[in-house]
């Protein structure tokens, strides 16, 4: 695992500032703290900081092929690549190391853009040609690991793995994208390709973007996606053995390393099922670790020694103070963007936990997204049912009055929440389930934002995300869909960057056996009742593991990480609420309505209205905002 860096001159062969090179890479030194090295040709310039997992001794990079004319500068794991070594020796390919890395230099000689369609793995990697003059980029299937990109004002062509080392470079236009601060505030983060700048965008999943020498700014092409084709009839025992198979064989694959490995245990039907496999391919015990809260309302550690102790794993636990609030300026140095998952607290020491113990961790992240195990599918699919009963003509303005004038009750559990209930079933499926997951509704951002902002947007609306995505699905099956739409937004733009930041913070790897993307494509093809069935999330799943897991692990009330955001701000952090909101900075910059804000506050604070997750989003942005009024 590590941090990557480049610089292509698309205009000439300007020399690369070796000084420079050398402090983009730098600003990503925890991502990789065993080795770094630069590599400059006129032109070109990569950075690589290193992690050393596999092939320590000979997998430096950057790397090239025989005569040096191909380099490539690589972040993650190629896990299929003994098999893909064998195959390019039997093509006359040379081979110097025994590492992941040098596959890719030999797959891109002998199948060129067409390469990437061949790895089985978590990856994201910049490779120069110099006989094509011609830089390659490319991100794994799922979008495990992140990728960076932006064409400066002179024609550089840069790539990074944070923002952070493309945000250090001098010829970086740093204007904020008015769209993206709208989607951050409907989304909690900037979802994929956008950035917070104009200037910088992420490659999204499964694509790659081949960039030629005195060519404008390439469009990246997508060579994959979550196919959703359903599979010919198959009976519920026979979906649970493939099932079973299949996890196994991509925890096998996951498990290769010459460092301590390990896995994440919450006590979740996810990341209980992997370690469940992984006691089942390792001969000695499995490393775990959990957080354990003080406060039992979110302590989850009793279920994780309950797994720990039916397989006998070697299990650390660590109790956190649920007032843990002293990360909320490490959080915004760490995302480099505004971005407001508090989740991001508990994963941060629980990956800090792992570190001491191991180098790699498996996670069960990609479970909710690929089985339905979100309480919010079954929500929308009521919904849906609803929907599919009432003509459209009849049912918006029917719902649409019963959802203004129907008293607000965000205190309640989500089923008594009637008004944002008669909301949603006034929408289209889209906009439902959008409405659904915004930390902030339309109507909400339409008061947060000033007129001025808001004229700025030019009609854009955070919905657009969804709407693009939805053009492009392979299905129209309701629940297949959000399924498919989660998979493009939260699951890469929320789940796996608060992974891969927080896990990168401490120099440790984080593999996830559910976002194979052979596993994801076979799930997704299982019928939806396989899926989300008389409201049971993840139901194939959940039978398929009772043979591994006891059955109040299974099936057992969904928990998650949760930070009591509510308390801390009518309390520890009351006045810095008032401070951050209230003040300057957030007031300079023009984007927000002052009254509102003050509305928001004094709301809260006093118990009238729950704001707590719009708060954290002001207070994530409002010290993005501060970190770059000093930059």
């Amino acid at each position: 695992m590590c941090g990557i860096v480049g610089l292509l001159d698309t205009r000439g062969r300007r020399d690369i500032d070796e000084a420079l090179l050398r402090r983009m890479n730098d600003t990503q030194h925890h991502r990789g703290p065993d080795e770094g090295d630069i590599y400059r040709e006129p032109g070109v310039g990569f950075g690589h900081r290193r992690l050393s997992v596999i092939d320590i001794t000979l997998g430096q990079q950057p790397l090239g092929n025989e005569d040096g004319s191909v380099m490539v500068c690589y972040n993650g794991e190629i896990y299929n690549y003994r098999e893909l070594t064998a195959q390019l020796k039997a093509l006359g390919h040379v081979f110097r190391t025994h590492s992941d890395t040098e596959v890719i230099v030999h797959a891109w000689e002998e199948w060129g853009e067409a390469c990437v369609e061949r790895f089985r793995g978590m990856f994201a990697f910049g490779l120069w040609d110099r006989n094509r003059q011609a830089m390659f980029l490319a991100r794994d299937h799922m979008g495990v690991k992140p990728l960076f990109y932006a064409m400066l004002p002179d024609g550089m062509f840069a790539f990074s793995s944070e923002l952070k080392a493309l945000r250090s470079l001098p010829g970086l236009p740093r204007d904020i994208d008015p769209r993206a601060v709208e989607d951050y505030f409907a989304y909690g983060y900037v979802p994929e390709p956008k950035t917070i700048y104009r200037s910088a965008f992420k490659l999204a999943p499964g694509y790659r973007l081949l960039q030629r020498v005195g060519a404008p700014l390439a469009e990246p092409q997508r060579y994959w996606d979550v196919p959703f084709k359903p599979h010919f009839a198959m009976t519920e025992r026979d979906a649970e053995g493939e099932l079973v198979e299949r996890l196994r064989d991509s925890v096998r694959s996951q498990l290769v390393a010459e460092v301590p490995l390990g896995a994440f245990l919450s006590g979740g039907v996810d990341s209980s099922a992997v370690v469940a496999m992984m006691a089942g391919l390792t001969d000695g015990a499995v490393n775990t670790c959990s957080i354990a809260f003080r406060d039992k309302a979110y302590d989850e550690s009793a279920y994780a020694a309950q797994v720990a102790q039916q397989y006998r794993t070697d299990h650390h636990v660590e109790t956190v103070d649920t007032d843990d609030f002293g990360l909320l300026d490490t959080l915004s140095d760490l995302y480099d963007e505004p971005y407001a998952d508090s989740s991001a607290i508990p994963t941060y020491r629980v990956c800090q936990l792992a570190r001491r113990r191991v180098t790699v961790a498996l996670s069960g992240d990609g479970g909710d997204e690929n089985l339905a195990g979100y309480r919010r599918y079954r929500y929308t699919m009521a919904e849906e049912r609803v929907r599919g009963r009432i003509p459209s003509a009849l049912r918006r303005p029917l719902f649409g009055t019963l959802g203004r004038y129907y008293p607000k009750a965000d205190w309640a559990p989500r089923v008594f929440r009637a008004k944002s209930t008669f909301e949603s079933l006034s929408r289209d499926l889209v906009e439902g389930y959008f409405h659904g997951v915004s930390i902030m509704t339309d109507a909400m951002r339409s008061q947060l934002f000033s007129p001025r902002f808001r004229a700025g947007l030019q009609g854009y609306r955070a919905i657009d995300v969804m709407r693009g995505h939805a053009r492009q699905a392979p299905t129209d099956e309701p629940l297949s869909l959000i399924q498919y739409l989660d998979m493009k937004t939260y699951l890469p733009g929320d789940i796996l960057t608060k992974v891969d930041r927080a896990s990168m913070a401490h120099a440790l790897e984080v593999r996830v056996p559910l976002l194979d993307h052979r596993l994801v494509e076979w799930i997704s093809g299982l019928p939806p009742d396989m899926k989300l069935n008389g409201g049971e999330g993840k139901y194939i799943f959940k039978k398929s593991m009772e043979k591994y897991l006891p059955h109040d692990i299974l099936y057992r009330r969904k928990q998650g990480f949760a930070v009591p955001l509510a308390a801390w701000f009518r309390g520890p952090l009351r006045e810095r609420v008032r401070t951050a909101l209230l003040g300057a900075t957030l007031a300079e910059t023009g984007m927000f309505n002052g009254a509102f804000l003050a509305e928001m506050v004094e709301h809260h604070q006093s118990g009238r209205r729950d704001y707590s997750a719009p708060i954290w989003t002001l207070l994530m942005f409002e010290a993005f905002i501060k970190k770059e009024m000093q930059a």
